[in-house]
């Protein structure tokens, strides 16, 4: 594998970082900022908005420069969010700080991809985009833990200076370790990757990545009281808990890389059917602490087994212009962040009791592996269809040959 991917999951560990930290600052942004926590709560939403009208966006405003260079800028849009959170005088300011942010996460992954499968055979791919994914899911077990910390001891603001500190260690892993070569701008343009995107196998790949992760979010979203209610953890316990998260996060993201080089659609399907036998346990494994903990690192795990699938699919989909469709998947899982929520949220409120928020999951797990099935039927379709033409068009030559 190139060096150069480990300057792409340097990126992807900052932003990770950035984006999970806020839920670990709440209580001391809001005390600081003299606002409530549900309004600091905004502050979450304010980088995912970012990151679903970013993603596109950049996408297509870039298509046409050069990757490397598409990169680097983003990074450079990714410091100067984080710079102005950390010196934003009032909520309002630090609102705005935070959507921007967000701006450049979804096209990072996005265009980062597509760098990272350049560069490597094609039995490869999946396991490059595993490798930058590396960085998002590592951030779980060592950024986020460390960068909380170091909100609590030395302010929120501090957290902020270090991930912009990390967002620089990027641009120079970027400039220095990503090839010119490599990196050429695509000929297809803006007009290319829009045409990618009409494409109707796209859709349904960016629609299992909603349902599919969608899933993951609708028990992630309440796991503390799911560990706290049902499985009888104290609340100082969990940060330990979501870092077992992160473990099964990070195993799953390489394992799913490994295996979709030999089988994309194989590792789809059983990365899906698995989250949806996890979800389904979660009532029986949250009766014990032991159990429960299992559950957490099995959560991350199977979802994670998905990931590179995904978005290698939609890649694939979209082979004749790709940065923006691979972006636009990185909206995709930001989508399926806020949709999760709130379905889970939904069965919550609705009485079905604390745990019910993981069966809500395992019904869009369900959903995700049928609009897996629509796609997997398209394909085939397509494939009887090109072969059939390919026989027409050969019949009538071969009997001209005879006949002359």
């Amino acid at each position: 594998m190139p060096l150069a991917l480990l300057a792409l999951a340097v990126g992807a560990f900052g932003i990770g970082t950035t984006e999970f930290v806020m839920m670990g600052l709440l209580p001391d942004v809001a005390d600081d900022l003299h606002v409530s926590i549900p309004t600091a709560g905004h502050l979450v939403s304010a980088y995912a908005l970012g990151v679903v009208i970013g993603a596109p966006l950049l996408a297509a405003l870039t298509a046409r420069m050069s990757r490397r260079t598409v990169l680097i800028a983003l990074m450079g849009l990714f410091v100067a969010g984080n710079a102005l959170s950390a010196f934003a005088p009032g909520y309002d300011s630090l609102l705005g700080a935070r959507f921007l942010s967000g701006l450049p996460h979804g096209a990072f992954f996005g265009v980062g991809a597509v760098v990272a499968t350049n560069m490597v055979a094609p039995e490869r791919k999946a396991r490059s985009v595993s490798l930058m994914f590396l960085g998002l899911t590592v951030a779980n077990i060592a950024g986020v833990p460390a960068a909380t910390l170091m909100g609590q001891h030395l302010g929120w603001r501090a957290t902020f200076l270090g991930v912009s500190a990390i967002g620089l260690a990027a641009i120079a892993s970027l400039a220095v370790l990503i090839p010119h070569d490599r990196a050429a701008a695509p000929t297809t343009g803006l007009r290319g990757e829009v045409a990618a995107l009409r494409s109707l196998p796209v859709w349904l790949a960016l629609g299992t990545t909603v349902a599919g992760f969608g899933a993951l979010f609708a028990a992630y979203s309440y796991i503390t009281p799911m560990l706290t209610g049902a499985a009888g953890f104290a609340a100082t316990d969990v940060t330990l808990l979501l870092a077992l998260f992160g473990v099964g996060a990070t195993a799953g993201n390489l394992l799913g890389g490994r295996l979709a080089d030999h089988s994309l659609r194989g590792t789809l399907f059983g990365g899906l059917t698995s989250l949806v036998a996890v979800l389904l346990l979660f009532p029986v494994l949250m009766r014990a602490e032991w159990s429960a903990a299992a559950a957490v690192t099995l959560l991350g795990t199977a979802a994670f087994v998905t990931g590179s699938p995904l978005q290698l699919m939609v890649m694939e989909k979209a082979a004749a212009g790709p940065s923006l469709a691979s972006s636009a998947n990185q909206a995709a899982f930001n989508l399926a962040n806020a949709g999760g929520a709130w379905i889970g949220g939904l069965a919550l409120a609705a009485g079905f009791g604390v745990t019910s928020p993981a069966l809500a999951g395992a019904a869009l797990a369900v959903l995700g592996l049928g609009v897996a099935g629509v796609a997997y039927g398209v394909d085939r379709r397509r494939e009887v269809s090109g072969a059939g033409r390919v026989v027409a068009t050969h019949v009538p030559e071969q009997a001209g040959a005879l006949h002359h």
